[in-house]
C-alpha cells in the first residue's frame, strides 16, 4: 500500500464491542469516514483517529470504556493530533461527561449521530473543538444510513432502529431511541449497491424486526420487505436478527418455507421460563405463548436452528422460577443460547425492584444454565454427524489458514481442509456441499465430499 502521508490518506482505528447492532454500526462509521479518504488500520499506533464503538449491554461498560481509552493516552500524548472518539450506546448514555472524565477525548457521539461523523472531525480538526452529539430524533434523518461498509462477502444492515418495547430491565430504548423503520426502497437499495460490490449474504438488523412497518416512516410489513430482498440479484443468504416472541407472525414461520434464499435459523429470545418473571420482565407474552410459536417452527422445519437469550438471576426470580427456566431450555433443546446474568441497569425499571439477588446466586444459576446448555448443544450438533450442508465460506480458518471456514444455513460454523479442492470452490462467499465429520460444542468439522 502507498504510505498514507504520500497520498493524502487518513488512518483510523475502530475498535468495537457489544453485538450485530454494533458490528452493523462500525461497517456505518467506516463507510462514511472512506468517503473522506480514512482507510482503515488494524494498529492504533501511527492512526490519525482512533475510534471505540460502545455497547451498554455488559456489566461495567461505562468502566470498560474508560479502561480501553487509557491504553490511547500515550498515543496521544506523543501525538497531539490524533482524533480520539467513542461512540455507541455508552457514548449515547453518558454524553459529554465524557469529555469532561478523559481531557484527551475529543468526540463523542451516539447512533443517531453516526451520519454527522465528518462535520463533528471538521469542527475537531478545524476549530480545536471537543463536541458531543448525542441528540435524538423521532424520526430518521436523509443520509444516516446507506453508508455501509462491507468487510468481506456478507454485510449487516439496519431496517429500522430503536425500541418501543421498554422491557423493565433494557436500556436500549434509552440509548438507542423509539422505534422507527427505514423506507423499504432505500433499504432495497443499499442491498442491491452491496451484492453489486461482491456482497452474497446480508443480515438485516433491528431490536424488533417484526414490528418494522408498523409505525414511524414504514411503509411494508417486515415479510414484504424479505420478499423484495430475496428478489436481488447476487444475494444468496438472508438473515436477520431480532425477533420478539409476541410480534413473531404465522405469516413470517411460514415465509421459511416459500423463500428458500432465508437462512434455516431464527433467534428468538425467551429470557425467561417463569411466567411471574416473565411478566416483571413486561416481554408480553408467558412460556406456553412461547412455546406455542416454536412447536410450530420444529413441526415445519425439523431443521431449523432455534437460539435464544436468557437471564438468570432477574429481581425476585425464585428456586422454582430458575427450575421453570431449566425445564424451558430442556423442552425446546435450543441449538445455542446467550446467557446472562442479571446486572441492574441505569434509567431501567428493574434497578429499582425488591429482591435483588446477591452475587453468588446468579453466578451459581448462570454456571447450572449454561452447563445444561453445553450438553444441549453437543447433543443437538451430533444430529448432524454424517450428514452433507451446504456451507458459506467466510474465509480462511482462524486456527489453521490452509483451511476454510464457513457457516451452514441453520448458523453453525464450519472448519474444513481446502486442500484437493478447486479453489475457486473454497473462496469466501461461495457455496459449497461440507460433510460432518466431527462436532463440538460450539462448532463443527467436515471435508468437501
Amino acid at each position: 500500500m502507498i504510505p498514507a502521508e504520500t497520498n493524502g490518506e487518513k488512518r483510523v482505528f475502530l475498535e468495537t464491542f457489544g453485538f450485530q447492532m454494533n458490528e452493523s454500526d462500525s461497517e456505518r462509521i467506516l463507510g462514511l469516514l472512506k468517503d473522506i479518504n480514512y482507510v482503515r488500520t488494524e494498529e492504533p499506533a501511527g492512526a490519525d483517529l482512533i475510534i471505540i464503538n460502545t455497547c451498554s449491554v455488559r456489566d461495567k461498560a461505562e468502566q470498560k470504556v474508560y479502561s480501553a481509552l487509557g491504553r490511547y493516552r500515550g498515543l496521544k500524548a506523543e501525538n497531539p493530533g490524533l482524533i480520539i472518539g467513542v461512540s455507541g450506546c455508552v457514548a449515547q448514555q453518558v454524553g459529554a461527561r465524557l469529555l469532561k472524565r478523559v481531557p484527551y477525548l475529543d468526540i463523542v457521539f451516539g447512533p443517531q449521530n453516526i451520519h454527522k461523523l465528518k462535520d463533528l472531525l471538521d469542527e475537531v480538526s478545524l476549530n480545536r473543538s471537543r463536541v458531543a452529539a448525542v441528540e435524538q430524533n423521532a424520526s430518521i434523518d436523509e443520509g444516516e444510513y446507506g453508508y455501509t461498509e462491507p468487510g468481506g462477502s456478507k454485510a449487516y444492515v439496519s431496517i429500522m432502529r430503536g425500541c418501543d418495547n421498554f422491557c423493565s430491565y433494557c436500556i436500549v430504548p434509552f440509548t438507542r431511541g423509539r422505534e422507527v423503520s427505514r423506507k423499504s426502497p432505500e433499504i432495497i437499495e443499499e442491498i442491491t449497491r452491496l451484492a453489486g460490490a461482491g456482497v452474497k449474504e446480508v443480515i438485516l438488523l433491528g431490536q424488533n424486526v417484526n414490528s418494522y412497518g408498523t409505525g414511524g416512516q414504514g411503509d411494508i410489513s417486515f415479510t414484504g420487505l424479505l420478499k423484495k430482498v430475496s428478489k436481488i440479484n447476487g444475494i444468496k443468504r438472508i438473515r436477520f436478527v431480532t425477533s420478539h416472541p409476541k410480534d413473531i407472525s404465522d405469516e413470517l414461520i411460514y415465509l421459511f418455507n416459500d423463500e428458500p434464499r432465508l437462512c434455516r435459523h431464527l433467534h428468538l429470545p425467551v429470557q425467561s421460563g417463569s411466567d411471574g418473571i416473565l411478566k416483571n420482565m413486561r416481554r408480553g407474552y408467558t412460556a406456553s405463548e412461547y412455546m406455542s410459536k416454536v412447536s410450530l417452527l420444529k413441526k415445519l422445519y425439523p431443521d431449523m436452528a432455534i437460539t435464544s437469550d436468557i437471564i438468570v438471576g432477574f429481581p425476585g426470580e425464585t428456586e422454582s422460577d430458575f427450575e421453570d427456566t431449566m425445564r424451558l431450555i430442556k423442552e425446546v433443546r435450543f441449538d445455542n443460547i446467550f446467557s446472562f446474568m442479571y446486572s441492574p441497569r441505569p434509567d431501567t425499571k428493574a434497578a429499582k425492584f425488591d429482591g435483588q439477588l446477591p452475587l453468588e446466586v446468579r453466578s451459581e444459576r448462570l454456571k447450572v444454565l449454561q452447563e445444561a446448555q453445553r450438553e444441549i448443544s453437543i447433543g443437538r450438533n451430533r444430529e448432524l454427524l454424517g450428514r452433507t450442508v451446504e456451507v458459506f465460506i467466510e474465509g480462511p480458518s482462524k486456527a489453521d489458514p490452509s483451511e476454510r471456514y464457513g457457516r451452514t444455513s441453520c448458523n453453525r460454523i464450519i472448519n474444513f481442509p481446502a486442500a484437493g479442492t478447486e479453489s475457486s470452490l473454497v473462496s469466501t462467499g461461495c457455496i459449497i456441499d461440507v460433510t460432518i465429520t466431527e462436532v463440538f460444542p460450539n462448532s463443527l468439522r467436515g471435508m468437501v465430499p
